[in-house]
């Protein structure tokens, strides 16, 4: 009887604990998507942003100035392009909604977008997807570089507009307070990346040279290429599935 009883009780138990594990299990479970998701953003904001392509831009546009005017472009920079990306997370799917824009659609053009801005990095080819001709002349006889070209558009351009509204779209920080600032937390770590590079971008220079960068960008190019194509993918199938 003894035994019975305590075969028993240990079933009970056994059973009580069930949903404990299963709750564990789950929470676990999404934690460990979440955790994918973050990386996966942190790597498409970084190939879309390139800090690494900002070390001879920002090198050549602060050529002859002291030290003070670079941290103070670099950082002023940084500010701007923040306070852009925060914008477009804030608002860029409450604008595609008022517009009649499903966020499949724009993940279908926003998709071609990055693949054109993908190829540009592989074949170190101008496509004005970051700046065109005028901007460029414009940039070269402005003393203050901070907003323009390097907050918008190189840093918080068309490409990284692109990527906040693919993915803060589906999150929407009244819905998910926690998800939203765990993305714009890993937005805001590549800016600092900017950040660094802008303000190690002389010394630099003298070490890894043009041909470096450029090494390094047709590297990113071709990720960013295939995570382009997949953003088109998706896009397309939740399209014909809706």
């Amino acid at each position: 009887m003894r035994r019975c009883y305590a075969a028993r009780a240990f079933a009970t138990r056994k059973i009580m604990l069930l949903p404990e594990r299963f709750a564990f299990k789950s929470e676990y479970l999404a934690h460990s998507i979440m955790f994918e998701q973050l990386i996966k953003f942190f790597i498409v904001f970084f190939v879309v942003v390139e800090p690494i392509s900002l070390i001879p831009i920002f090198s050549g546009l602060t050529e002859g100035a002291n030290d003070q005017y670079k941290h103070r472009m670099a950082i002023k920079s940084v500010v701007v392009a923040s306070a852009i990306l925060l914008l477009f997370a804030l608002g860029g799917a409450t604008f595609l909604s008022a517009m009649g824009i499903s966020i499949d659609s724009f993940r279908i053009f926003g998709g071609l977008l990055l693949f054109l801005i993908a190829l540009e990095m592989v074949f170190a080819r101008e496509s004005g997807t970051r700046t065109t001709t005028d901007e460029q002349a414009e940039n070269r006889r402005r003393a203050d570089v901070s907003v323009f070209p390097l907050a918008f558009p190189l840093m918080a351009g068309p490409g990284a507009l692109t990527t906040m509204l693919l993915w803060f779209g589906p999150v929407p920080i009244t819905q998910h307070p926690i998800k939203f600032a765990a993305l714009f937390l890993c937005a805001l770590s590549v800016l600092a990346l900017c950040l660094l590079a802008m303000w190690v971008a002389t010394p630099l220079m003298r070490i890894i040279g043009v041909t470096g960068t450029n090494v390094a960008n047709r590297l990113f190019g071709v990720i960013l290429g295939a995570l382009a194509v997949e953003f088109v993918v998706v896009g397309i199938r939740a399209s014909f599935l809706s």
